[in-house]
């Protein structure tokens, strides 16, 4: 019998200034025994990040070829495909294909996985976003982390200000485009 997966539940505040984004919903979120604390609050400050109408988490681990998280159009199509971590440059080459936009969200050791990315074309590829944060962030609020989370979320002018279940954590959001 294989292991089962660990649901966190989130209870997110979420103020994006920089898109004009106010609101509060919740989120819960399986945590895959293959996965990593910090993956899944990577895909947690993603989904906040990229917060909108159509947006959800993939299946699950298991659906490799899904986005950790989408936006998808009436249509079923996708408006945004939103990796997380280390994607292949040929997985966002397809997601170019597939997508009208294209974000990543890296949660560790992004300057290497930048410049892995960026050795291979990929379609439209000075359209992917690519998104990062200090090199502590992620791991700093998994250090917070219990089963049931009050979280605050806010972007204002490029920064990425987190308060989980009381803490507070701060961080630049880097973002660069594929050359």
């Amino acid at each position: 019998m294989s292991p089962k997966s660990t649901v966190y539940q989130f209870s997110i505040e979420l103020s994006d200034t920089d898109r004009g984004v106010y609101e509060t919903f919740k989120l819960p979120t399986a945590l895959h025994p293959s996965e990593s604390l910090e993956f899944m609050m990577a895909r947690v400050v993603a989904f906040s990040l990229e917060y909108g109408e159509g947006i959800s988490f993939s299946a699950g681990i298991g659906a490799t070829d899904d986005p950790a998280v989408s936006i998808r159009g009436l249509d079923g199509t996708y408006e945004a495909w939103i990796d997380v971590g280390a994607p292949s440059a040929e997985r966002l080459h397809r997601a170019a294909k597939l997508a009208k936009r294209v974000a990543v969200y890296c949660h560790r050791s992004a300057d290497v996985v930048y410049e892995q990315i960026t050795q291979t074309p990929i379609f439209r590829g000075e359209e992917v976003a690519f998104y990062s944060f200090d090199n502590e962030c992620i791991s700093s609020l998994v250090s917070e982390l219990d089963r049931r989370n009050e979280v605050t979320i806010s972007r204002s002018d490029g920064t990425l200000y987190v308060d989980l279940n009381g803490t507070h954590h701060s961080s630049p959001i880097v973002e660069r485009r594929l050359r």
